[in-house]
């Protein structure tokens, strides 16, 4: 479903659908809590984040999003030589990403190269793991990009290395609920400053410095692995997973806004995702005129204004929140939908400064589309006529084509998804063989 453009009389709807600079890692932890990662077992890949243009990963996508398909068809959708494509046909055939159906051959059809081939979403899978300041959400997809299993796990504190170890065996133990197929990859997307050379993140959230997300998960589970900042992670599904993938249009920009427990910004430019050598850009700090105390001891920052702990707190301490009910933004959901005016009221100035916040974004790089994701814009529909009204009124540009998300609250989910599949959306024939090691 293609959504209208953002106007504030109508509510916002659905999307259809160089190493990074980071601290270099402490001195591993020793004793029995030591994790230890034989090299021999962790291939870090940088993730892809585009949409590749090689004739082998234009024919997986287009196999994936709409297979089964004629070959015929594939060559049309690509532009593409048939030969080209039956060589590369046979190719993912012979890789076993692809299967031939030959049960819905057209009758009377003579050749192979009328059988119907689709991506082989039975065979594989792969695992994605999102790590949020609160909650670790960890899906299995198959090759197609449709998430197949997800399950959340509070993200553990203290020692960053225990904390991976914790999360790597909890990821490992629900993919091996699926113990018929094959594991080809594993993706973890996370906040704070990532280098997906390397597979080092900062999160400062966490109390994480050169966590080597990278060498524990992926040394964990023996698969290769990509490591990426979450918010380009998010951009990225916008180009490789919404349901009619191959008729993305990968020209020109987008800025995609995204806010929950953290905020943050990604950009893509024709259909590549721009991932900056010193890591992704913050927005965190952006002042917003509101009196909310932040850690950087400065007030009325972005993330310290809109996040869903600081809606939260802001509700307890103004007696929004009653002695029985928890101190967290699902619970100011609840009043609001259940009829209070103060916490409906809490829920729209948030939507107020986050579309201030947007429109004076988008009049900064002036992108072609704007793309608004997290639950701080789809938990709540009330308050979206808000952050609409909000934009409109501090945007100074011409009217441009401003949605949010497809992916509703499951964005954390298809970003660790993309990570996943992104080098074998890119180059499947070569990630199959780094998958086989």
């Amino acid at each position: 479903m293609t959504a209208p453009a953002l106007s504030p009389s109508a509510l916002l709807s659905p999307r259809s659908s160089a190493p990074r600079g980071v601290s270099r890692p402490a001195a591993p932890a020793r004793g029995r809590n030591a994790i230890r990662t034989p090299s021999s077992q962790v291939r870090i890949v940088p993730p892809d984040l585009r949409i590749a243009d090689g004739t082998g990963a234009s024919v997986f996508r287009v196999a994936a999003n709409r297979g089964p398909i004629s070959r015929d068809v594939i060559a049309k959708t690509t532009g593409a030589s048939i030969a080209t494509v039956n060589r590369q046909v046979t190719a993912l055939l012979t890789a076993g990403l692809l299967r031939e159906r030959a049960d819905l051959a057209e009758s009377g059809a003579i050749g192979r190269p009328r059988v119907p081939v689709e991506v082989d979403h039975e065979r594989y899978l792969t695992v994605g793991i999102h790590i949020g300041a609160v909650t670790t959400g960890i899906v299995v997809s198959d090759l197609r990009g449709r998430i197949i299993g997800a399950v959340e796990v509070p993200t553990p504190a203290g020692d960053q290395n225990i904390a991976l170890a914790s999360i790597t065996a909890s990821a490992k133990a629900f993919a091996a609920r699926w113990h018929r197929r094959t594991p080809l990859w594993v993706g973890v997307a996370l906040g704070g400053r990532v280098d997906s050379v390397t597979g080092l993140a900062d999160h400062p959230r966490l109390g994480w410095s050169g966590a080597r997300v990278g060498a524990v998960v992926g040394g964990g589970f023996g698969l290769p692995i990509s490591v990426s900042a979450h918010v380009e992670a998010m951009a990225a599904s916008e180009l490789l997973l919404t349901p009619d993938r191959d008729a993305v249009d990968p020209k020109g920009t987008s800025l995609y806004f995204y806010a929950r427990e953290t905020v943050g910004v990604a950009l893509t430019f024709d259909g590549k995702v721009h991932t900056p050598t010193g890591g992704p850009g913050s927005i965190s700090h952006l002042p917003t005129g509101s009196s909310a105390g932040c850690t950087c001891g400065a007030v009325g920052c972005l993330e310290a204004t809109v996040s869903d702990r600081a809606v939260a707190l802001r509700a307890r301490a103004e007696g929004i929140l009653g002695d029985g009910d928890e101190t967290t933004v699902q619970s100011v959901y609840r009043l609001a939908r259940a009829g209070s005016a103060p916490a409906h009221d809490l829920l729209v100035e948030r939507a107020t400064v986050l579309g201030r916040t947007v429109g004076m974004l988008r009049d900064l790089f002036n992108p072609d589309r704007v793309i608004l994701g997290g639950q701080a814009f789809t938990e709540y529909p009330a308050a979206v006529p808000h952050v609409a009204n909000a934009f409109a009124r501090s945007s100074t540009l011409p009217r441009k084509d401003i949605r949010i998300t497809g992916f509703g609250n499951r964005v954390q989910a298809h970003a660790a998804g993309v990570v996943s599949l992104s080098s074998l959306y890119s180059d499947p024939l070569a990630a199959m063989r780094r998958a086989a090691g």
